[in-house]
C-alpha cells in the first residue's frame, strides 16, 4: 500500500509584487527638502568670453592697423615656437624622419623671424598668399563650372567674385596688406563672439528648464 503525501503543516506564505514605477534620482533630489535645484554652472564664462571677442573685434574692424600687426606678430611668434620645437625634436630623435622635422623647422624659425621682426613685410607677404589662392581657386572653380552640368553657374559666379578680389587686392597693395588680415580678424573674432553667446544663452535656458 502506498502511503498518503503529508501535508505541509506550515502555513503558505503568499508574495505581492506591485509594479511601482520608480522616479529619477535626480527628481527626487531636486524635490527633497534642503537640496537646492541645479545651478547653470558655466555659460556665464562662455557668455563673457562672447562679449570679449566682440569687443576684439569690433577694434579690430575700426582700428585694422594696430589688429594687423597684433595678428602678424602672432603668427609669427607660433612659427618661431613651433620650429624650434621640431628642430629641437629632429636633433634630439633617432628616427627616419628627423631630417624632414630639422628642415620644417628651419623653414618655420626662418618664417616666424620675418613675420615677428618685419611685420609689416609679414603683412604684405600673407596678403599676397591669400591673393594667390583666391586665383587659384577662382581659375578652379571657373574650370569645374564648365566641366560640369549641376550647379554650374553657381561655381563659374563664385570663380569670377574670387578673381575679381584677386585683383583688387593686388591692385590696392600695400594698402589691403595693412588692413586686410585686421579685418579678416575682426570678422572672425565677430563670429566666434556671437556664436558664443548664443550657446551660453541656450546652455542658460535649458538649465533653466530642469528647475
Amino acid at each position: 500500500m502506498c502511503s498518503p503525501p503529508r501535508r505541509n503543516l506550515l502555513p503558505r506564505r503568499t508574495f505581492c509584487y506591485r509594479n511601482e514605477p520608480r522616479e529619477e534620482h535626480v527628481a527626487n533630489t531636486a524635490s527633497e527638502p534642503g537640496l537646492s535645484p541645479p545651478r547653470p554652472i558655466g555659460w556665464g564664462w562662455i557668455l563673457i568670453y562672447g562679449i570679449v571677442s566682440i569687443a576684439i573685434g569690433l577694434f579690430a574692424l575700426f582700428w585694422p592697423f594696430p589688429a594687423t600687426l597684433a595678428a602678424t606678430l602672432t603668427i609669427g611668434a607660433f612659427f618661431l615656437i613651433t620650429g624650434l620645437m621640431s628642430i629641437v625634436s629632429g636633433i634630439s630623435a633617432r628616427h627616419e624622419t628627423r631630417w624632414y622635422e630639422i628642415l620644417f623647422g628651419v623653414i618655420s624659425v626662418v618664417l616666424g623671424a620675418l613675420l615677428a621682426f618685419r611685420p609689416i613685410i609679414g603683412a604684405i607677404s600673407l596678403t599676397l598668399t591669400v591673393a594667390t589662392w583666391l586665383g587659384i581657386r577662382g581659375a578652379l572653380e571657373i574650370y569645374w563650372g564648365i566641366k560640369i552640368r549641376r550647379h554650374r553657374w553657381l561655381l563659374i559666379a563664385m570663380g569670377v567674385i574670387n578673381i575679381l578680389l584677386d585683383v583688387f587686392l593686388l591692385a590696392t597693395l600695400p594698402f589691403t596688406a595693412l588692413t586686410l588680415p585686421g579685418y579678416i580678424l575682426g570678422i572672425s573674432f565677430l563670429f566666434g563672439g556671437f556664436t558664443a553667446i548664443m550657446v551660453a544663452l541656450g546652455y542658460r535656458s535649458a538649465i533653466a528648464g530642469l528647475r
